[in-house]
């Protein structure tokens, strides 16, 4: 990013998974194989996935629906919730050392917020390990404010989604920034007008990445 752009932001909008916190779409796909899904890697993918996904994501179906809903892709209506939970949660890896210490000086800079695709299951498990890793409650001192699809009933890379951040904030597009690992999902944020970053490094080298571009 230039420097006269970045000089000009004053929001940054952050995403969750692979900027934040590590995640592994593929100890899920083989979670999934192992539960009987033999189109594990066409079923769940880091740019394209079963509508199943994005229904949890969301909140158009429940936890229950969801299990049952992977136990019909596997074939199999003896996995328990345990077993379908375990999967889903594998590609769940974690923060790493100091990112929210690097969070925390961004927002001493910048008005920032959260905006990550989620669902219940994951959510769940995410606020666990923040109690038991960081005795944090959840994200929320991070940001001015977080945002989470399941409870906007929205996900990226829908437009309308970034729209409902910039106008409950009263966000201008063109002095904010949306960082995200997913192209897809860039896309989306360039039609609400933002300026985009694409996350193409390990969650562990945030505060490099964004001292690169100026931002720190």
């Amino acid at each position: 990013m230039e420097t006269v752009l970045a000089q000009k932001i004053k929001n940054i909008i952050f995403d969750y998974g692979n900027v934040i916190f590590e995640i592994d779409f593929k100890k899920a796909q083989e979670a999934l194989l192992q539960l009987g899904i033999a189109n594990n890697t066409e079923f769940f993918s880091h740019k394209s996935h079963h509508q199943l996904f994005n229904n949890f994501e969301t909140a158009a179906i429940s936890p229950a629906q969801f299990r049952e809903g992977i136990r019909e892709a596997a074939g199999n209506n003896d996995l328990t919730d345990q077993q379908i939970d375990d999967a889903w949660n594998s590609l769940l890896i974690g923060v790493p050392p100091g990112v929210h210490d690097v969070l925390l000086k961004v927002k001493q800079k910048y008005r920032t917020f959260l905006l990550s695709n989620n669902n219940e299951t994951h959510y769940n498990y995410i606020v666990d390990y923040l109690k038991r890793e960081f005795n944090m409650e959840d994200n929320a001192a991070l940001f001015e404010k977080a945002y989470y699809s399941q409870q906007m009933f929205l996900r990226k890379p829908n437009v309308e989604i970034f729209e409902q951040v910039i106008k409950e904030n009263k966000l201008n597009p063109d002095e904010t920034l949306f960082i995200d690992d997913s192209p897809q999902h860039i896309e989306g944020a360039k039609l609400a007008g933002l300026h985009t970053l694409l996350m193409t490094r390990h969650p562990r080298e945030l505060e490099q990445v964004l001292a690169e571009n100026h931002i720190l």
